[in-house]
């Protein structure tokens, strides 16, 4: 039996979007805006942060915040040492800084550090006695050993060595009030300070050389001192000259003769080289 009922297919009925409501199209709609831009956002975020710095950004990052803010200056406070201005140095200090370059060799007839038997006629005299000739000078030793010291420092520095030969002296003490007792003897270290030589090479006179020279070289450099040679003796001078200031410099350093390392100061190789220098231009 034939029928004239027509049956489609499956495969050609109508299809249908995913769309079905109107709040899935208001959705659709704004996610379409929505990811783009959200993409967008987190594109320039990845490109911007390859521009900072990788492994240790943060301490990196820290680190430049610190010198952006830090201020244009800046204060050290360091404690005073016991050679610093208002602070009385020890007779040890005196000792190594000034009296060593002779007292500890026994040049130029000096008593030796230590020499019981040299120095028990100068304990006998009396500590004013050894006092009054550290400060005024004796012999071949400026006053104040070449230095500029107080008139406490220097009694230290005597009081020093006498006792460790044998004597009992009592340490001078500073006066009440006065940690810094002006020098003793400035006029007498004046006048020895004036017998460096005057003709210093203008170059040196604004380093620390001419100080270091009164301070340390000059007890023994000033009078020719066991064998020194005389600062302004040119013929002294001229064969140490030829040796060259580095030769001259490395025999300072390391001691030579009756001069202890350094002169038995403290000063840095450039100081020294300075001073070497100093007194070489001034021998010539």
């Amino acid at each position: 039996m034939t029928s004239n009922s027509h049956h489609t297919p499956d495969h050609e009925a109508p299809h249908e979007g995913p769309i079905k409501t109107p709040r899935q199209l208001i959705w659709a709609v704004l996610f379409a805006f929505i990811v783009p831009i959200a993409g967008i956002v987190l594109l320039v975020t990845y490109v911007g942060a390859g521009k900072k710095p990788g492994a240790g950004s943060d301490f990196m990052a820290a680190e430049a915040v610190a010198r952006r803010i830090q201020p244009v200056g800046t204060v050290t406070i360091r404690e005073a040492n016991a050679g610093g201005a208002g602070v009385l140095k020890t007779g040890e200090q005196v000792f190594q800084a000034q009296c060593s370059a002779c007292h500890g060799t026994g040049a130029a007839g000096s008593p030796k550090f230590g020499d019981e038997a040299a120095w028990a006629p100068r304990i006998k005299s009396g500590y004013e006695a050894l006092l009054s000739s550290a400060l005024k000078g004796k012999n071949a030793m400026p006053p104040q050993g070449g230095g500029a010291l107080s008139e406490v420092e220097v009694g230290r520095a005597v009081v020093y060595m006498a006792n460790k030969a044998g004597a009992k002296f009592p340490e001078p003490k500073a006066p009440a009030g006065d940690t810094a007792a002006a020098p003793a003897a400035a006029a007498p270290a004046a006048t020895a300070t004036a017998a460096a030589p005057a003709a210093a090479p203008a170059a040196a006179q604004g380093d620390a050389a001419p100080a270091l020279f009164t301070q340390t070289c000059q007890a023994c450099h000033a009078a020719g001192v066991a064998g020194a040679p005389k600062v302004g003796d040119k013929a002294a001078w001229a064969p140490r000259a030829a040796q060259g200031i580095d030769a001259l410099t490395a025999s300072a350093i390391k001691g030579k003769g009756a001069m202890p390392p350094k002169g038995g100061s403290a000063a840095s190789d450039a100081d020294i080289k300075a001073v070497v220098t100093y007194m070489v231009n001034a021998s010539k």
